[in-house]
């Protein structure tokens, strides 16, 4: 067996070591997070080890990663490991789901990884349809869900109205397209695994629903597959610190969005346009001075908007990205201008203060405009297509 141990430094972890794969080419890194599963983990590493040498077509290898055990669960681990050719270890010093499974996707060197909870509550025959897509290249994350037509799920209503309800408000709050965010059962393509672990921050339970809004808001496909699942009666998740946990993450994930950002880069421009429009009015009059507070502020709105708001940077397109914010910059004119000549025609001696006003609500107009004009045109993402696919659990797309 080939064994290294890594710099904890470099990892961001304390005390692990990986028992890396053999050289050569390897097409799925399944991990397994623990943490005190002394009663399950041999029976089920066995069961997981079999299933794969038997039913799967590609090359793999199991990792545990004891997740800061305080029982026996590293000793079995490591005795896994000498008995069983593809099954490996890595031990960290620190606690969260998230951080054991950002630790070993990080050392993989698969082509697509994996994770599954230790309990093995997710019929495994749903984990060739899960992997396939992502090993041809179709999609780039997939996911096991629970809720999607054709599952089959075994547990209480408790378990069962939590869900329901959490995964309606990721619908509701973040805009989530995916049916099942918490379902243990999920996998990733290595080529997009850096981007998407950069953007989660989350160390613990909400990875999983921070990584897959992550995939979403990039574009990315994310492959569902209906699933037959055993609520296992042992689980040692606390419901209710997890549940107060992932609130907060879905708090801190809608506040992050494109529109909240587009709105904050919209307010301090428009109040930059109206500072702007105060200083110039009396020099170069009304309509000169909007033209020219408009021209200023579009062109730093755009900037901003482009790299904040729609993540792109570099210097690719941004000739044609700073043409199409002209054009908007023309519509946002000709809205602002409109309406203080309609405010002029009313009453032509209208103190300053309420012609900046209804500049102000005309701007707000025109935020909204280029919120809708940019997103859907100026820097609307091109070739890769924003899509959830459910397959069923015999790979078949629905």
């Amino acid at each position: 067996m080939h064994t290294v141990t890594a710099d904890p430094a470099s990892a961001g972890v304390r005390g692990w070591d990986v028992h890396l794969a053999p050289p050569g080419e390897l097409d799925v890194e399944i991990v397994v997070p623990v943490y005190n599963e002394e009663r399950a983990l041999a029976a089920s590493i066995h069961r997981l080890d079999h299933f794969l040498d038997s039913r799967l077509p590609f090359s793999w290898q199991i990792t545990i990663a004891d997740n800061a055990s305080t029982d026996i669960t590293p000793e079995i681990a490591r005795a896994l490991a000498a008995e069983l050719d593809r099954v490996r270890v890595l031990r960290l010093e620190e606690k969260g789901r998230g951080r054991a499974l950002r630790a070993a996707w990080s050392a993989s060197r698969a082509q697509v990884v994996a994770y599954m909870d230790v309990d093995l509550s997710t019929d495994l025959h749903a984990l060739l349809p899960l992997l396939a897509p992502l090993v041809s290249g179709h999609s780039e994350v997939a996911i096991g869900s629970r809720l999607a037509p054709g599952s089959r799920v075994t547990r209480g209503p408790k378990r069962e109205f939590i869900s329901r309800a959490y995964n309606g408000l990721l619908h509701l709050a973040l805009r989530a397209r995916f049916s099942d965010a918490q379902c243990g059962f999920k996998a990733v393509r290595a080529d997009v695994l850096p981007e998407l672990l950069d953007a989660v921050r989350d160390q613990s339970w909400f990875f999983d629903t921070e990584l897959l809004i992550a995939a979403q808001r990039r574009g990315m496909r994310i492959h569902e597959v209906p699933v037959d699942w055993v609520d296992d009666p042992d689980s040692r998740v606390d419901i209710v610190s997890t549940a107060l946990a992932d609130l907060r993450g879905v708090a801190r994930l809608a506040l992050d969005t494109p529109v909240t950002r587009f709105i904050v880069i919209g307010v301090v421009s428009t109040l930059a346009y109206a500072l702007l429009f105060l200083l110039l009015a009396g020099g170069l009059g009304s309509a000169a001075a909007s033209a020219v507070a408009l021209a200023l502020t579009a062109v730093g709105n755009t900037a901003a908007n482009r790299r904040l708001t729609f993540g792109i940077r570099g210097r690719d397109g941004l000739a044609r990205h700073q043409l199409a914010g002209f054009v908007v910059f023309v519509l946002a004119l000709a809205l602002t201008n409109g309406a203080l000549s309609v405010l002029n025609d009313l009453d032509r001696h209208a103190p300053r203060l309420l012609e900046a006003a209804v500049l102000l609500v005309a701007t707000l107009a025109a935020t909204v405009t280029r919120y809708v004009a940019l997103s859907s045109w100026a820097f609307r993402r091109r070739g890769r297509p924003d899509a959830v696919l459910s397959l069923d659990t015999q790979g078949n797309q629905t």
